[in-house]
């Protein structure tokens, strides 16, 4: 009885990576030049973004800074 489960999992387990395989070959990969440009554009918002973050900072800063000195 031990064999007859050992066997249904070690099916189980081949029917899983058949259907894992199955499905990456359904994947549309992206081009490598679709890729860099995507990268870049990450890059280039997250840059942006962290400036724009600092610059709020530095202007909450002066005005919490000129409030408290009156």
């Amino acid at each position: 009885m031990a064999a007859e489960k050992k066997e249904g999992a070690v099916s189980k387990l081949g029917n899983f990576f058949t259907g894992v395989r199955a499905e990456f070959q359904k994947i549309t990969w992206p081009t490598r030049a679709s890729v860099g440009r995507q990268t870049t554009a990450v890059v280039c918002v997250s840059v942006v973004t962290g400036a724009l973050i600092a610059l709020l900072d530095y202007c909450f800063e002066l005005g919490m800074n000129f409030l408290f000195s009156l």
